[in-house]
């Protein structure tokens, strides 16, 4: 692939503004990316003058922007099956199955959705930051099932990014999970801020001066153990108002509904008042059931849904 440019004059209104910002704002670059650049000298201005991210440009002056050519990436592409719902040159929505481990890391150095990605992709990726490879803009747990979205382009990794970190209104994001017990009310808001355990730094909590999380909650069915009328299992519908880590699991233990299989947040009721299969049910019950957004490009409203996976579909099953 040829090296691109991209020459942007300061106009008026962005006379005085950081370099780093100006040019996120004139081209398809995240600021990221344009610090990047910066700092390999693939940036020029005329007239010439020092500059760094921090300069304020001038009204007039013409930044000559280089995007080299990009780097191959360094997980290796492997032909593993994915459930694609949307494809087209910006982006790539698909259906994650549980159990499946989306970067690279120790103990998954291959077999990852990114080994798979690369090799669906191809060459059809323009490069993420100057290297080859597809943009993951939220993650999934390895557990957790469901709808997750990945750019394909510099331009499109900036739109997304954007939406998801901005929580902007044409963002939607709705999970499904299965929990012990039953909360009431039965619908609302958790408002808890998020931060790391206090205590088991690889979990995180409700904690003073945490980042400020808010989950919304109502339950979608409802069962009761048929040797203990008050003990039940329900089925909740979360819709994320913020995005911080374990921020659903961490909010349901909240309730005092954790989520099955999630043997980090919350503990399990008593044996046998349930079928086996919910006491053993081998990851956390947990599905990104729907995803709206706009279109990075296009700008056209996008609207995905998975069904519920087939596993936590036949765990309700059970229940019936």
């Amino acid at each position: 692939m040829d090296e691109k440019y991209y020459e942007v004059v300061v106009d008026e209104y962005h006379h005085d503004f950081r370099l780093d910002k100006f040019l996120s704002l004139s081209t398809p670059l995240s600021r990221t990316r344009i610090q990047d650049l910066l700092k390999n000298a693939s940036i020029t201005v005329e007239p010439v003058k020092p500059f760094d991210a921090n300069t304020k440009v001038k009204r007039g002056e013409c930044y000559l922007v280089r995007i080299p050519e990009a780097l191959e990436a360094i997980p290796k592409p492997q032909n593993i099956p994915l459930n694609i719902l949307f494809e087209d040159d910006h982006l790539l929505v698909l259906n994650k199955p549980a159990n499946f481990v989306v970067h690279p890391a120790p103990g998954h150095h291959d077999g990852t959705l990114v080994n798979a990605l690369l090799h669906h992709c191809g060459d059809s990726l323009s490069g993420i930051g100057g290297v080859k490879r597809p943009g993951i803009i939220h993650r999934l747990d390895k557990d957790t099932s469901g709808i997750l979205v990945v750019a394909k382009t510099d331009a499109a990794h900036q739109g997304l990014s954007q939406q998801f970190h901005d929580r902007e209104e044409q963002l939607t994001k709705i999970y499904w999970a299965i929990v012990w017990g039953r909360p009431y009310p039965t619908s609302g808001t958790v408002d808890g801020p998020i931060g790391r355990h206090p205590k088991d730094r690889q979990k995180m909590a409700i904690i003073p001066g945490g980042k400020s999380a808010q989950t919304g909650y109502k339950i979608l069915k409802s069962f009761a153990s048929s040797k203990d009328p008050q003990s039940h299992i329900s089925l909740i519908e979360c819709r994320l108002y913020t995005g911080r880590t374990h921020q659903i699991r961490v909010h349901l233990q909240h309730l005092g509904i954790p989520i099955v299989g999630d043997d980090s947040y919350g503990k399990k009721p008593k044996k046998d008042l349930w079928p086996n299969a919910v006491y053993t049910f081998p990851r956390q019950a947990l599905h990104a059931y729907s995803l709206a957004f706009m279109h990075p490009i296009t700008q056209q409203q996008l609207l995905f849904q998975a069904p519920l996976a087939e596993d936590m579909q036949q765990l309700l099953n059970a229940f019936v």
